[in-house]
């Protein structure tokens, strides 16, 4: 009997726990993700020869978005912003960079960051050389 009303009293603890997770998160004001100004330097290609980049856009579970492929250049720039509702604070920003091929494409390096309220300017050094420059925003939903 005693192991049946500790296990009732777990079970409870456990519900009234996720609940209130539910309600912190249902309270919460939606944000809107806003990604731009992504541009990169020095990428290094696989192959011999210069990078076909782009870049792929990730926000905690799931993908948002590429940019176009720059063909033939270590140092492009993308014009795509990329924007995406109900965002949380903290959530996880991946960026991917990718040098485009005929077979399969290679990952040049992946940049993360815990995003935060507010107007946020970010460099991420790359595995295989260069850098990716981008700017995010993070504000309540208008």
């Amino acid at each position: 009997m005693r192991d049946m009303s500790s296990s009732s009293l777990l079970w409870c603890l456990l519900v009234v726990c996720v609940l209130t997770v539910v309600q912190i998160y249902a309270a919460e004001e939606p944000k809107v993700l806003k990604v731009f100004n992504l541009h990169a330097t020095d990428l290094q290609s696989s192959l011999l020869g210069t990078p076909d980049a782009y870049v792929e856009v990730f926000r905690a579970y799931g993908f948002l978005g590429r940019t176009e492929v720059k063909n033939n250049n270590a140092d492009p720039s993308w014009e795509e912003e990329f924007s995406f509702l109900n965002a949380h604070e903290n959530n996880t920003l991946r960026l991917e960079v990718y040098d485009s091929d005929i077979f399969f494409d290679d990952l040049l390096g992946t940049c993360e960051c815990s995003i935060k309220i507010g107007t946020w300017q970010h460099q991420c050094f790359l595995k295989t050389g260069g850098t990716l420059y981008y700017s995010y925003i993070l504000e309540p939903l208008q």
